[in-house]
């Protein structure tokens, strides 16, 4: 069972929750997740350069609704995948092949959204795609990508500080079904927060009503602002809290829809 602060509505733009979210084996982990109307909030991908606590650039930005986004290589902050914002590709270092065309992203065009492996998408995006990975869920199951390495992320994790799919830390993730967006990260690295597994994360994403999900960048960087605050308590270490988390490369903020522009659909395959 798990237990939930009462939900709250902050600038009439999401709804934002906090709950203690029980494991398997007996531990447990906050989660915190935000979810947007798609009828009345649109997504887009964000490039910090140089990199940036995102906090401060939502502040700076004047946007109060934003989670970390994808990878980037240390410490330098180049963000790490292929990476597209309004039409035009953005200087990043690619991922190792073959793995750079088989992971998954996050693809926006106009009102569409869509969450799915790279070549699920034109090779020359209109709008913005952001690479990051596992796919989690795919059609309301989990993925294949969140349960086995499909996606490369242990086999090419020389290009990470560490493989992410082994073992539990704190998360973040996007979710979207047809009518919301739902931003999750949950904490770890600490004795009351045990964080999230790979297939954990996937799994509560679907338990939360994604239809489909990825994981963004988690550890350390692993970063929720809703309602202008940050909601979970980033950590690069065992017990070690980094206060306003870590620099960031990459986003994905969400923002009231504008007067006239269209409802978010799906984003269409190539």
């Amino acid at each position: 069972m798990q237990t939930a602060t009462a939900p709250t509505h902050d600038r009439d733009l999401g709804t934002v929750r906090s709950f203690r979210h029980p494991l398997a084996d007996g531990a447990a982990t906050t989660v915190h997740a935000a979810v947007y109307d798609r009828a009345h909030a649109a997504l887009e991908v964000v490039a910090m350069a140089p990199a940036e606590h995102l906090a401060a650039w939502c502040a700076r930005s004047g946007v109060a609704d934003a989670i970390v986004g994808g990878f980037f290589v240390t410490p330098v902050g180049t963000p790490l995948g292929e990476l597209w914002v309004g039409g035009a590709r953005r200087d990043t270092t690619p991922f190792d092949a073959p793995w750079g065309a088989v992971r998954s992203c996050v693809a926006i065009d106009d009102d569409r959204i869509g969450l799915g492996p790279r070549d699920m998408f034109p090779l020359r995006p209109a709008g913005d795609l952001l690479q990051a990975g596992p796919l989690l869920a795919r059609e309301g199951v989990v993925a294949g990508a969140a349960v086995d390495d499909r996606e490369g992320f242990s086999a090419g994790s020389v290009q990470f500080d560490s493989d992410i799919r082994d073992g539990r830390h704190p998360r973040a993730a996007l979710g979207i079904d047809g009518t919301r967006i739902i931003a999750v990260v949950c904490d770890g690295r600490g004795d009351e927060e045990a964080g999230l597994s790979m297939p954990e994360l996937a799994g509560l994403m679907l338990h939360l009503g994604a239809r489909d999900a990825i994981n963004l960048d988690g550890g350390g960087s692993a970063t929720l602002i809703a309602g202008g605050r940050m909601r979970n308590r980033p950590r690069g270490a065992w017990g070690v809290d980094l206060v306003g988390g870590r620099p960031l490369a990459t986003a994905l903020a969400i923002r009231p829809r504008r007067p006239g522009q269209r409802r978010a659909g799906t984003a269409t395959a190539a």
